[in-house]
């Protein structure tokens, strides 16, 4: 900004135009949370010369500010990736991948336990714009590659899948990828980083996804309290495209959002951890409930794909594997969509709500004969419950699940 000489009289301009700079220095466990839509420019120079895709300077709030590229640092360091988006929820980052990547013609493959928003995202927006799309089954990585064609520009990859809980061969399904040239893209938010290593599937930096989706809403928030997504890839090219489409739509976080999540951070992969324990104990004592027919937890041997998850997430945590804090019920085909609901509403520490990751219990019964084009047939008309463990006392959860299944299944 231009200097005057000679200072303001009035009160009013002079509070807008205090000369006083607070001292340098400062230093704090959490990061400062600066909040701006104009960025100031010490000259026309400045202002002419600085790039809204270089990092290293600040143009316009919605092309970041210190706070929200800390934010991006740290979460591509979480991932093993090299850059990083934020956006205003989980599905605003898949829609971004999206809008980037795909053109009148194009075709996108999902898998049949895709994220339902996401499934809901091509079938109603995207093929209004000339958007194909396909649903392989997850479990089946031929059924993927023959589904492959010449107008395939991009996969979704989900590692456990939604609601069902299955668990995919990831890197047969990215080779498959790879040998056509096609961009996968997965949504991590399971594994938040911590259950594998999604750019680095075997270790040696050999294989990994294109692009990496997190809901930050989840376990990087970890307070129930946030929406925010995030895009994360190593391949600067990749990354300057969806930028480009990030910028023009307008997709911006606000700083305390931002700083939420920041906060919680550190403390993720404790929670993560704790989370993950009580699930599953809680999902092996209801695996041996009489009215339970089925648990679909990828840490139990009988669950869709655990082969796949011990040895790709089997050696985290000193050698106990990662598995999140979610798993699905299936009730015995004999109990009715009546008593299922009973069961939930009975449930006095679990919260009837979407979502997951925060400090309170949550449940859901979920109808799938309107989520899937047929990988699931073994669970045909029954009702899936999917729990959502929190950090409550792993005790007081088994009682108040105990309580719920003999009001709703009595003794059976």
């Amino acid at each position: 900004m231009s200097q005057n000489p000679v200072p303001p009289a009035d009160i009013a301009t002079r509070l807008v135009h205090h000369d006083y700079v607070a001292p340098g220095g400062f230093s704090a466990p959490q990061p400062a949370v600066h909040k701006a839509s104009t960025v100031l420019f010490p000259d026309v120079a400045a202002l002419r010369a600085r790039n809204w895709k270089d990092r290293g300077g600040y143009t316009y709030g919605l092309h970041g500010t210190p706070t929200t590229f800390t934010l991006e640092e740290r979460l591509a360091t979480l991932e093993g990736a090299r850059h990083c988006l934020l956006a205003p929820s989980g599905l605003a980052a898949i829609s971004t991948v999206a809008l980037s990547l795909l053109r009148q013609g194009d075709e996108v493959l999902l898998p049949d336990n895709a994220y339902g928003p996401n499934l809901a995202l091509v079938q109603e927006e995207l093929a209004h714009w000339g958007i194909s799309h396909q649903r392989f089954d997850p479990l089946d990585v031929e059924d993927l590659r023959s589904r492959l064609g010449e107008r395939t520009r991009l996969v979704w990859l989900e590692a456990a899948g939604s609601v069902t809980m299955e668990f995919p061969d990831l890197v047969s399904q990215v080779r498959a990828c790879r040998e056509r040239g096609v961009l996968c893209a997965l949504d991590n938010t399971w594994g938040a980083g911590l259950a594998f290593a999604p750019f680095d599937l075997l270790g040696d930096g050999s294989l990994g996804v294109d692009l990496s989706v997190h809901a930050l809403t989840k376990y990087p928030s970890g307070g129930g309290d946030v929406l925010m997504g995030s895009i994360t890839t190593r391949d600067e090219a990749l990354h300057l495209r969806l930028k480009g489409t990030h910028m023009r739509l307008g997709v911006g976080v606000g700083a305390n959002d931002v700083e939420a999540v920041l906060r919680s951070l550190p403390s993720m992969a404790l929670r993560y951890r704790a989370h993950d324990r009580t699930a599953r104990e809680l999902a092996r004592w209801l695996a041996a409930q009489p009215a339970v027919a089925q648990v679909l937890h990828p840490a139990l041997p009988d669950s869709p794909g655990h082969a796949h998850w011990k040895a790709l997430c089997g050696a985290a945590a000193g050698g106990e594997g990662a598995a999140a804090g979610l798993f699905s019920v299936v009730f015995d085909a004999r109990h009715g969509r009546e008593r299922v609901d009973a069961f939930c509403n009975r449930l006095q520490l679990f919260g009837i709500g979407y979502s997951w990751g925060g400090p309170m219990s949550l449940v859901v019964p979920y109808d799938l004969s309107g989520m899937r084009a047929g990988a699931t047939s073994h669970l045909a008309g029954r009702t899936v419950v999917r729990l959502c463990i929190g950090l409550e006392d792993v005790e007081d959860l088994r009682a108040d699940l105990q309580q719920a299944l003999e009001h709703a299944f009595g003794a059976s």
